[in-house]
Formats: structure tokens, C-alpha cells, sequence
């Protein structure tokens, strides 16, 4: 009965959707949409996974990424029935964005909080691949002292200057107005990650020829005390969590910043509807479009995010810290209770109970990594 009244709902308001809001046309496959979990999944946090193994030890380690993968597996499962509203499979909302779905369904309460939470997990993003590149170009430059002068020469390069390059970088490309019809992007990222994960996998391997044997231990790199050793858990488990909440693509389609930057420009063009400042184009291009709003406030958060990598340039405990701001909210909390909601799944029913029980366990996990990775973070910045 709900199903029909659905569908004939949704047939009579098809003109007035389309009216008031107009479709972007969803010409995407499921080779893009491949490419763009792709480039989510294998991102930085791939990079800190092996800092985070020799921690917990091999079994504790890839139990931990198959606990977090299955975590990540389940958001994707309950996601799925969030994209349509108010029903799953016959209603006539489609949410394009995370924070849309959230506010169809749970309302804007809950929309006010998550909108603060997705848009730290952006900033926290760019932050993050800011130190990132730089370690990366740092890293380049030690390989090749090392082959020019020998493995003997302190070869040492600071993080900053790097990192004001990859600044200025961003400067030029965060003006890129819409990645959207840029299919070409999100397939060079998803090769780029590939190869990077290769050249990784390859070098680890052929350390482990090298050695003659594979080195690590099942209790995990030693510790002088052992709450030395439990926040070094905890570290781990926040840098494992940053490598997983890889969900929020379903819904998100644009992998980092740009969804940021849509929202405040789309609030700014609302609010100042005859503003020069805010409308007006300096210049426009194919694929580019400058006006004076978007440069001062792209080039404004690039320059944030760069200053702050600036001052804690510490990737495993910037990961840490980043992985468990996030994780718990967005990849679990949201996605549960849109599914109840969706669903129509009573307070007390097991089902319910079931999922409340997950949303505590991993809480106390996520907090624990929090803490922990707190803790990491002042101590390498005072150290």
C-alpha cells in the first residue's frame, strides 16, 4: 500500500521537483563510481597502516583492519538505504550529499551537528594530505642523496619548504569551480594510488629478500612500560580508523574539499544574492571560472590548511588524532540511525537492540583511539 502510494506520489510531484530543484544528470558508470572508492580507499591513510601493524603486532594488527573493514562494510550496507527518502526504494528524494540525507531523515538538528562534523572531516582531510605530499616530496629527495652521496650522508630535509609548495599548488587547482564532469581526475587518482600501493608493497618485499627474513612479532614493537605500550595501541587504532571511513563516498561523490567549498559559496551566494563580490567573474575559461569571493576564500582555506601542517607536521599522530574525530559519527552513529528511520525499526525491537550494542562498542573503541592519539600528538609537538 505505502509502496504504491509512493510511487503514484512521486509520479504527480515529478514537474515540481524538477521545478525547484534541477537535476544534475546522472551520466556516471559503475567504472567511475570504481574509480572513485578506489581513490578513497587506497588515500593517505593506506600509508600509515604499516606504522600501525608494527604496534599491534600480526595478528592483533590484521585483526584490528578486518574489525575496521567490517565496520566500514556495515556503514556501506546501511548507507545504501539512504540515498532515496522517505522510502528506501520508492521515495522521490534522492539525497546527493551525506549531509542531505541526514537532514531528510533525522532532521535539522541532527543535520546542524553532522554539518559540523563532515566539514572538520574535510579540513582534517587537507590537512593531511598537505603533510602528506610534503613527507613524500622529502622522501623523494632523501633517495636521491642518498644514491648521489652514499647511505653514510645525513641527507636531512625539512617538511616546511615542501609543504609550501604543495600550497601554492593548491592555490592554482582548489580554483577549479566543479570536479563533477572531470572524469578523467578521479581515474588518474585511482592509477595514481594504485601504483603508489605497489611501489610500497614492492619495496616492503623487497626488504624481506633482502633481510632473508620477515621481521616484526606478534606482541608488537616493545615498549619501556606498558602504558607506553596502551597508548601506543591507541595511536594505532586511530590511524587505522583514518584509513577506513571510506563510506561517505557513497553519498559524497566529490572524494575531498570541493563539497566544502560548494557549501560555503552556495550559503555566501544565498545570503548576499546582489553582492558584486560575491557573483561577479573576474574571468572565465573552460573549466575555470575566477571571481574575487572564490579566489580570496579557496586561496584563504588552502592557506589554513597549509599552516596548520606547518605547525604539526606529525603524520601518524596528525592520522591518529584525524581518524578518530570522525570515525565514529559518520561511518557509524549516522548510518545507524537513518537505517532505523528508513526502515521503520522500533526502539525495542532486537534489530534495534542489536545495532545500539554496536554503536557503544565502537564508541568506546573510537574514544579510546582518540585519547590516545591526543596524547601522541602534544607529545611529538613538545617533545
Amino acid at each position: 500500500m505505502y509502496q504504491q502510494r509512493a510511487r503514484t506520489f512521486g509520479t504527480k510531484t515529478k514537474k515540481t521537483v524538477t521545478m525547484c530543484d534541477p537535476p544534475v544528470e546522472r551520466s556516471g558508470t559503475v567504472w567511475t563510481a570504481l574509480a572513485h572508492i578506489i581513490t578513497a580507499v587506497i588515500g593517505s591513510g593506506v600509508l600509515s597502516l604499516a606504522w600501525s601493524v608494527s604496534r599491534l603486532g600480526w595478528i592483533a594488527g590484521l585483526l584490528t583492519m578486518l574489525a575496521f573493514a567490517s565496520v566500514t562494510l556495515t556503514s556501506a550496507f546501511l548507507l545504501c538505504n539512504c540515498y532515496k527518502s522517505p522510502d528506501p526504494n520508492y521515495g522521490f528524494h534522492r539525497n546527493g550529499s551525506y549531509l542531505d540525507a541526514v537532514q531528510r531523515i533525522l532532521g535539522k538538528k541532527s543535520a546542524w551537528i553532522c554539518g559540523i562534523i563532515v566539514r572538520i572531516n574535510f579540513i582534517k582531510l587537507g590537512i593531511v594530505y598537505t603533510i602528506t605530499s610534503s613527507i613524500s616530496m622529502r622522501a623523494i629527495q632523501r633517495s636521491n642523496c642518498f644514491h648521489r652521496e652514499g647511505h653514510k650522508a645525513a641527507c636531512k630535509y625539512g617538511n616546511t619548504y615542501y609543504m609550501l609548495i604543495f600550497g601554492g599548488i593548491q592555490v592554482i587547482v582548489s580554483q577549479i569551480p566543479d570536479f563533477r564532469n572531470t572524469e578523467w581526475l578521479s581515474v588518474i587518482a585511482a592509477i595514481m594510488s594504485f601504483t603508489y600501493s605497489s611501489i610500497g608493497a614492492a619495496l616492503g618485499l623487497a626488504k624481506v629478500i633482502e633481510n632473508g627474513e620477515i621481521k616484526g612479532s606478534i606482541g608488537g614493537v616493545p615498549t619501556s612500560t606498558a602504558i607506553q605500550k596502551v597508548w601506543s595501541i591507541s595511536q594505532a587504532l586511530g590511524d587505522i580508523a583514518f584509513a577506513f571511513p571510506f563510506s561517505v563516498i557513497f553519498l559524497e561523490i566529490m572524494v575531498f574539499s570541493q563539497p566544502l567549498y560548494a557549501n560555503i559559496e552556495k550559503c555566501l551566494a544565498k545570503k548576499f544574492p546582489n553582492s558584486r563580490f560575491v557573483h561577479a567573474d573576474l574571468k572565465r575559461m573552460p573549466g575555470l571560472r575566477l571571481n574575487v569571493m572564490r579566489l580570496c576564500l579557496r586561496t584563504a582555506y588552502v592557506g589554513f590548511t597549509t599552516g596548520f601542517s606547518m605547525l604539526f607536521p606529525y603524520f601518524n599522530q596528525v592520522v591518529g588524532v584525524a581518524g578518530a574525530i570522525n570515525f565514529w559519527p559518520v561511518v557509524v552513529y549516522f548510518p545507524v540511525e537513518m537505517y532505523l528511520v528508513q526502515k521503520n525499526i522500533g526502539p525495542w525491537t532486537s534489530k534495534s537492540i542489536i545495532l545500539r550494542i554496536y554503536c557503544f562498542a565502537t564508541l568506546l573503541v573510537i574514544l579510546f583511539a582518540f585519547v590516545g592519539s591526543i596524547k601522541g600528538l602534544i607529545t611529538a609537538r613538545f617533545s
